[in-house]
C-alpha cells in the first residue's frame, strides 16, 4: 500500500501557510466585537498611510494609556491606512520591537484600509499627519468631517502637527514616534474623560453626532 503520509503533511503545511493570516484577522475581529458588546463610550480610529508603523503604534500606546489613566473608560480602538499597500500584514518589525521595549505588544495587529463605514462607526478618526488628514476629509461624508482630526492636536505643547513617518529611517525614528504618540495619547485620554457620557444626562460625547 502506498504511504501518503508525506503528501498529507505537505498539504497541511500549505493550508496552514494560507490560513495563518486569516486567523490573525479573525482574532483581531473577535477582540473588536468584544469591545463593541461592552457598549463603548467612544470609538477611536488611528490612521496613517500604510497602517504598519505609526497608526498601529498609536493604537497600542493608546490602549495602554487608557488602561493606566482611565480604566473606567470603555473605548473601542482600531487603526487603518489611507492606502492598501500592506493589507493583512503585521506592523513593521521595527515598530513592534520599539513598542515592546515600552511594554506594548502590537504583533497581533493586521493592516487594513480605511472603509466608508469607519466615518460612521468612529467618533474620532485621527490622522498621523496633514497629508493623511486631507485624504480622510475628502473621503468622509461632509456631515461627519468634524470627526477627522490630527492626532497631535491633542498634544499642543509639542509644537508640531505631524507624526513623522519612520519607515525609511532607523530605530531612532521609531522611538521618536513613540515619544510623540505617548504625549498625544495622554491628551486624548484626558479629553475623553472630560466628555464621557453621564448616566444622569451630563456631558456630551465630543464629536459624536
Amino acid at each position: 500500500m502506498t504511504d501518503h503520509t508525506g503528501y498529507w503533511l505537505g498539504m497541511s503545511a500549505w493550508l496552514n501557510s494560507l490560513l495563518a493570516p486569516l486567523w490573525g484577522l479573525f482574532r483581531r475581529k473577535s477582540r473588536k466585537q468584544d469591545a463593541m458588546s461592552a457598549d463603548p463610550h467612544f470609538n477611536v480610529l488611528f490612521v496613517c498611510m500604510g497602517n504598519i508603523c505609526r497608526s498601529p503604534t498609536a493604537e497600542g500606546v493608546f490602549r495602554k494609556v487608557v488602561t493606566e489613566m482611565a480604566p473606567e473608560l470603555i473605548v473601542q480602538v482600531d487603526s487603518a491606512g489611507t492606502h492598501a499597500y500592506h493589507t493583512g500584514e503585521p506592523p513593521d518589525p521595527r515598530a513592534q520591537r520599539a513598542a515592546l521595549r515600552r511594554g506594548i505588544d502590537i504583533s497581533e495587529q493586521r493592516a487594513r484600509k480605511v472603509r466608508a463605514e469607519d466615518f460612521h462607526v468612529f467618533d474620532y478618526v485621527l490622522a498621523m499627519d496633514e497629508l493623511n488628514y486631507e485624504v480622510l476629509v475628502q473621503q468622509s461624508p461632509e456631515e461627519l468631517a468634524d470627526r477627522v482630526r490630527l492626532f497631535l492636536d491633542f498634544a499642543p505643547a509639542l509644537g508640531r502637527r505631524d507624526v513623522p513617518d519612520p519607515y525609511y529611517g532607523g530605530a531612532v525614528g521609531f522611538e521618536y514616534v513613540l515619544d510623540l504618540v505617548e504625549e498625544a495619547a495622554r491628551g486624548l485620554a484626558s479629553e475623553l474623560l472630560t466628555n464621557v457620557p453621564s448616566t444622569s444626562g451630563g456631558k456630551d460625547r465630543g464629536p459624536v453626532s
